[in-house]
Parts: structure tokens; sequence; C-alpha cells
């Protein structure tokens, strides 16, 4: 085996070391990376959880108010006939009372 040069052991290994420490960096920023990313995705799925209720919450008032506007047409609906009802009794009446 050849002797090795004077600081020839200690240059490769501060080579091998900052290799390792780029390595270690590269892997800390990957882990902060995906941390990053699953918090993220915790948040968007609170956010999904929040607008499947407030769909839900929605659904509910619409369906709320679709039974009262129907309320509201029936209701319509028979005071229109008897609006129409007392139009032909006053009707009938009158004329009963020019003859």
């Amino acid at each position: 085996m050849n002797a090795p040069e004077a600081g020839e052991p200690t240059s490769v290994l501060e080579a091998a070391m900052r290799r390792f420490d780029s390595a270690v960096d590269a892997l800390e920023g990957a882990i902060e990376r995906r941390l990053e990313v699953e918090r993220q995705e915790a948040a968007l799925a609170q956010q999904l959880h929040v607008l499947g209720a407030d769909r839900s919450r929605l659904a509910d008032a619409l369906d709320g108010a679709q039974a009262r506007a129907d309320r509201l047409d029936t209701a319509n609906d028979e005071v229109a006939r008897r609006l129409g009802s007392a139009m032909e009794t006053i009707r009938a009446v009158l004329a009963a009372q020019e003859r």
C-alpha cells in the first residue's frame, strides 16, 4: 500500500463529511416539505368538511324555502278561488237587485 500523502486522508474525510452533511440537509428539506404537504392536506380536509356541512345546511334551508313556497302557492290558489267565488256572488246579488 502506498503511504497517503500529507493531508490526503483529511481531505477525503472532509469531502465525505460535506457529502454527508449535504445529504442530511436534503433529507431535512424533504421532511419539511412533506410535513408542509401533510399540513396543507389536513387544512384542505377541514375546509372540505366545513363546505360539506354548509352544503347540508343550505340544502335544508332550500328544502324549507321550497316547502314554504309550495304552501304559499297553495294558499294563493285558494285565495284566488275564494275571490272568484265572492265576485260571482256579488255579481249575482247586483244582478238580482237590478231586476
